[in-house]
């Protein structure tokens, strides 16, 4: 009866991965639809680099302190006034539908109780406690999804081949790498038993192959264990979603589904010197183009090494929560707005495409242009306040096929102090000319 019941587990395994592989686009976009509506997140940077407040893990992999300086950090890391349920009140107040914590970072410690080695916040630091539970189950209370990063390299491993940008351990050793294949793999494991998340944001996958890292098995592993999970673009190939980083792409990506990762100043982890921050009509502004283009953004944050987030990044999330809460209708669940010509700014499109939201900043002078709609408009109004505009359209005479031009008068008084965004409501689904 043993051998039979395991033959049936090994055949039932067998099925569910080439289910998971043979998943059809209408099962992909069911299972992507939330974080295709989410539009914003936060990314969490947080580890022992926040101490001395320099570079997570580049700092003694460049050389710019050496690897046992950099280590002593783990003393400083107390994590005393960490308050996750703050944490997440926050992040919901930001406007953010989901977060992404770094439970490990390159530098290779974990901020779980990680059994695969006593390199964790857990065994090391003064924080003596998983800051990982904590934090999941606070964003699940206040019903945000729930990501967390993992780095597939780790440069802190003895069986991991790269050590600094000048020093390896080894360059060819199978038995050795095989030893960090399992190591690499029962860490992630850990995480998908212990915390199940609902986005996995890999990294450092530029270092090996999609055969040598496993990533095809790591795939597997992480959809047999939860099949609704959202994996990022950096796992060779087997991820779900394009991951630009502190770029914002000119054009809308080929990607249907992507999200910009991109730091408030120029630091991901806390650094007390680095106060170049974007303003919140920056960033507000680069969210607008990312909603154009049909893309997420991904606002990172680094907390302090006690857990407290710096006032200057509390502050932008707050006024980012005012705005996104203002035009949440022309934020959450639309489409990539219109083609390039139509309009000169951000646009989205509702789900069922018959509303249009038009984005611009500043005073456009008493009106606003729109090219290329061959739509009847029903009304127009400003978004957040309901104020119903007028327009008029032009170059449109009834024996030509031309969309014309629509001309919206916009008054001063309705005007956003970041980004104004105006709702159409058309006849029917949108019809652009071609």
């Amino acid at each position: 009866m043993k051998l039979r019941n395991l033959f049936y587990c090994i055949i039932l395994a067998a099925l569910t991965v080439s289910a998971f592989s043979q998943e059809t686009e209408a099962e992909k976009d069911r299972r992507m639809q939330w974080f295709g509506d989410a539009k914003l997140g936060l990314f969490i940077h947080w580890g022992i680099y926040a101490v001395n407040g320099i570079d997570e893990s580049w700092s003694f992999y460049n050389g710019y302190i050496g690897y046992e300086d950099y280590m002593k950090q783990l003393k400083g890391f107390t994590a005393s006034r960490y308050d996750p349920e703050a944490w997440a009140e926050l992040i919901k107040e930001s406007g953010a539908r989901y977060a992404v914590l770094t439970s490990k970072h390159h530098d290779g410690v974990a901020l779980w109780n990680s059994k695969a080695g006593d390199l964790n916040v857990v065994k090391k630091t003064p924080a003596a406690r998983d800051l990982v539970s904590p934090f999941c189950d606070a964003l699940r209370k206040k019903g945000l999804k729930t990501g967390l990063y993992y780095s597939l390299l780790d440069w802190s491993h003895p069986d991991y081949p790269n050590f600094t940008k000048n020093e390896k351990r080894y360059s060819e050793d199978q038995t050795r790498w095989e030893k960090f294949t399992a190591f690499n793999h029962f860490q992630i494991k850990e995480i998908s038993k212990n915390f199940n998340p609902d986005l996995w944001w890999f990294d450092g996958d530029w270092e090996q192959s999609a055969e040598k890292w496993k990533a095809k098995e790591i795939r597997e592993m992480i959809l047999e264990a939860n099949p609704g999970a959202i994996i990022n673009s950096r796992l060779q190939g087997y991820g779900d979603y394009a991951t630009p980083e502190q770029g914002l792409p000119v054009s809308k990506p080929e990607d249907r589904f992507w999200e910009l990762c991109m730091t408030m100043n120029d630091s991901w982890g806390y650094q007390q010197n680095d106060r170049n921050y974007k303003t919140p009509g920056q960033i507000i502004a680069i969210f607008a183009e990312c909603l154009s283009k049909g893309g997420n953004l991904l606002l990172d944050i680094g907390p302090k090494a006690d857990g407290t987030i710096p006032e200057e990044q509390v502050r932008i999330l707050k006024e980012l929560g005012k705005w996104t809460s203002k035009h949440a209708e022309a934020i959450y669940g639309t489409r990539a707005g219109l083609p390039a010509g139509c309009f000169h700014g951000p646009s989205t499109i509702s789900a069922d495409s018959t509303m249009l939201y038009l984005f611009f900043r500043g005073n456009p002078g008493g009106e606003i242009m729109l090219a290329g709609v061959r739509n009847e408009i029903n009304r127009i109004y400003v978004v957040g306040n309901g104020t119903k505009l007028s327009w008029k359209m032009y170059l449109k005479p009834y024996w030509s096929s031309n969309a014309g031009l629509l001309f919206i008068d916009v008054t001063e008084e309705v005007l956003d102090d970041y980004i104004t965004v105006l709702a159409l409501v058309l006849d029917g689904k949108l019809n652009i000319q071609q």
